[in-house]
């Protein structure tokens, strides 16, 4: 059955259409989707987790009937880890558990960073995000994860715009991953995809996720090692319960963003999900439902 949605005005004008089940009184779950879905690519954990637990994922701002704003300066990550606290302010949520996938994940790491300051996330849940301290660092010295990231120049590329604003992303997707695109998808599923993605506003604002990302994608041919005076960026050790879960065949981002983990979550809690690729809550729901039932538990 479809998920229900209803409006939710952020106190920042934006707008978000949101899946919002599960009792009221119950501890609260929030769901972040990643490139280029939506909040149904939960379809398999909400209905799982909403009989002990309220269950929010956004279409996130960009995507499908949620607001799209244009410019690429409003996909900043501030912005987008902002909209989740707006979003929990919104629906009357003080603290909450964050669940991310993707580009929602990346957003979770930052929503999780800012929870710990201000004692508002309880836990956090990461699924094949790489973090944003390693994830750089892979990008200037890891010759697999360079290679698998080239697709950021496509998307980037303002010379595809053309492409875009008359077919949405569809073909775009097509030409940067060489046709494959989600081939494991159910078939209504894709449909319902195709159609959000012919779009040409919410094209954009998919697209603009990586407009402004500040991750620098050098081609192949560049030297494999870190800048002179590089820099991380400057975060603390994560001390919240966090749970990583890996689909371990991700083609996009390869086990390699795994190692180093333990050096900037104090005591990150990995499963790896075998022989499954880059989206894992629904290429392997059971798997990834029983890990989040299991850190639950035992964080609860």
């Amino acid at each position: 059955m479809p998920l229900q949605q209803k409006r939710v005005v952020l106190a920042n004008g934006i707008e978000l259409d949101v899946a919002d089940e599960g009792p009221r009184d119950a501890p609260v779950l929030i769901f972040l989707h990643g490139f280029p879905e939506s909040h149904r690519t939960w379809r398999n954990q909400i209905p799982h987790f909403s009989d002990r637990f309220r269950c929010i994922a956004p279409d996130q701002r960009g995507y499908r009937g949620s607001s799209k704003p244009q410019e690429v300066e409003a996909y900043t990550p501030d912005k987008l880890v902002g909209d989740v606290f707006l979003l929990a302010d919104a629906l009357g949520v003080d603290r909450f558990t964050i669940v991310g996938h993707d580009w929602g994940g990346a957003i979770a790491w930052g929503v999780a960073y800012g929870g710990m300051a201000n004692g508002r996330v309880t836990r956090a849940i990461i699924a094949n995000a790489p973090h944003p301290v390693l994830f750089p660092k892979l990008l200037y010295t890891n010759r697999q994860q360079r290679e698998a990231s080239q697709y950021f120049t496509e998307f980037r590329d303002p010379a595809n715009d053309a492409l875009v604003r008359e077919h949405g992303l569809a073909p775009l997707l097509m030409k940067a991953f060489e046709g494959q695109v989600m081939s494991r998808i159910e078939e209504d599923e894709a449909a319902a995809m195709l159609k959000d993605w012919s779009d040409p506003d919410a094209a954009f604002g998919m697209l603009n996720y990586y407009r402004a990302s500040p991750m620098e994608v050098l081609p192949l041919d560049a030297p494999y090692e870190l800048p002179e005076n590089y820099q991380p960026y400057p975060l603390p050790k994560l001390t919240l319960p966090t749970l990583v879960i890996w689909a371990m065949a991700d083609e996009a981002l390869p086990p390699a963003n795994l190692k180093g983990l333990d050096e900037v979550i104090a005591d990150p809690e990995v499963v790896q999900v075998p022989d499954c690729g880059h989206f894992v809550q629904w290429e392997a729901p059971t798997a990834f439902n029983a890990a989040i039932d299991a850190f639950l538990e035992r964080t609860a």
